[in-house]
């Protein structure tokens, strides 16, 4: 079974594995890690990103 050969492999060789096919598991998670703190406005992504034909 392809779960079995899986599981078996050193966790050095998993890593590599599931970096390639996108399995990586965060080491810590969300509640362990400090909240992010936005670096500025929520609207200045927005503001920097309108099209020219909007005016402003």
């Amino acid at each position: 079974m392809p779960g079995e050969d899986r599981e078996q492999k050193p966790p050095r060789d998993r890593r590599k594995l599931d970096e390639i096919f996108g399995e990586v598991l965060p080491e810590t998670t969300s509640d362990e890690r400090e909240p992010e703190r936005p670096a500025r406005d929520e609207d200045a992504w927005y503001r920097e990103n309108r099209p020219p034909h909007h005016g402003g």
